[in-house]
């Protein structure tokens, strides 16, 4: 896939989410592409990284992710997936690995505003710079129980993510 000879001025990495059982995308990865795609619109040359294997159903993750920015009017060339993470930790180390290869562009992280704190440390503690992108808000629709498990899930999640992300900088393995 070729990527502009002048580089991108943004790098926007989108974390993955499920795919529902028919491949479509679940309404949380819906919402984080479209948040991602609207923030794009910002810069002249902006690179997507969606993120995200094949789960239980569908194409994988990012390959979904992809085809909605094409929905969306971006080019193809605009798009560089990551097909490997299984989670965030796993993600992030092989968008560091793909960010390193842009140089020095603003690299922005987009995920719900639960996950963003996460993944915002791991990122950094990775050596990138990244900046958070406005995260989608949260549909009026969705239960507050199911809002406070999606924090919660976070608690434990981000500490043991950036120890691990520490663990894996000082062997040299990111």
């Amino acid at each position: 896939m070729k990527v502009n000879p002048q580089g991108p001025d943004a790098i926007i990495v989108i974390f993955g989410a499920a795919v529902r059982p028919d491949g479509t995308p679940s309404p949380t990865l819906r919402h984080r592409v479209a948040a991602a795609a609207r923030f794009g619109a910002r810069f002249a040359r902006p690179l997507f990284i969606p993120t995200g294997a094949k789960g239980l159903h569908g194409d994988a993750e990012a390959a979904v992710m992809a085809r909605q920015l094409i929905d969306a009017g971006y080019p193809e060339t605009a798009i560089r997936t990551e097909e490997t993470g299984t989670d965030t930790l796993s993600s992030v180390c092989a968008v560091t690995r793909m960010v390193r290869t842009f140089g020095a562009a603003r690299v922005y992280a987009c995920t719900s505003a639960y996950h963003l704190p996460r993944c915002l440390l791991l990122l950094r503690l990775a050596g990138i710079r990244a900046h958070a992108c406005p995260p989608p808000p949260v549909p009026a629709a969705t239960r507050r129980s199911l809002r406070w498990f999606w924090r919660l899930r976070e608690t434990p999640a981000l500490p043991y993510d950036a120890l691990l992300m520490i663990w894996l900088r000082a062997r040299g393995r990111v």
